[in-house]
């Protein structure tokens, strides 16, 4: 039985895998279901290392040389290449659209309520 993300990537080997069941640490409730692992759980130990070292110097990449004695464009390659491993979230929220912002221009002027803008824009 795998105790951790390493002992389960050791045991599926860098294939893809689905996690069907949840426990929480309490060990009264659990979830069945079908869940893919986060996508830093699927990094290999050395690049979740790498990772945390990484987050732990505040995104210095001159200490990320110091502490694994590597150059500047060697932690350059290694972080692109974690980077292209892991999806691309979206920081950016969509532009309202012309129905949203008349919404909020009603609201802004007192011609409905925020409740009917809450039901407006659901």
């Amino acid at each position: 039985m795998a105790r951790d993300w390493q002992d389960l990537l050791k045991l599926t080997q860098g294939d893809a895998f689905v996690v069907e069941r949840v426990r929480l640490a309490d060990g009264e409730t659990a979830v069945e279901g079908s869940f893919d692992p986060p996508a830093l759980a699927m990094l290999s130990p050395s690049d979740l290392v790498f990772v945390m070292a990484f987050v732990r110097s505040h995104g210095s990449i001159k200490e990320m040389e110091r502490v694994f004695g590597i150059s500047y464009p060697t932690v350059k390659n290694r972080l692109n290449r974690i980077s292209s491993a892991l999806p691309l979230i979206e920081n950016d929220p969509a532009p309202p659209s012309d129905e949203d912002e008349d919404v909020l221009d009603l609201l802004a002027r007192g011609a409905i309520t925020a409740a009917e803008a809450i039901e407006r824009l659901s």
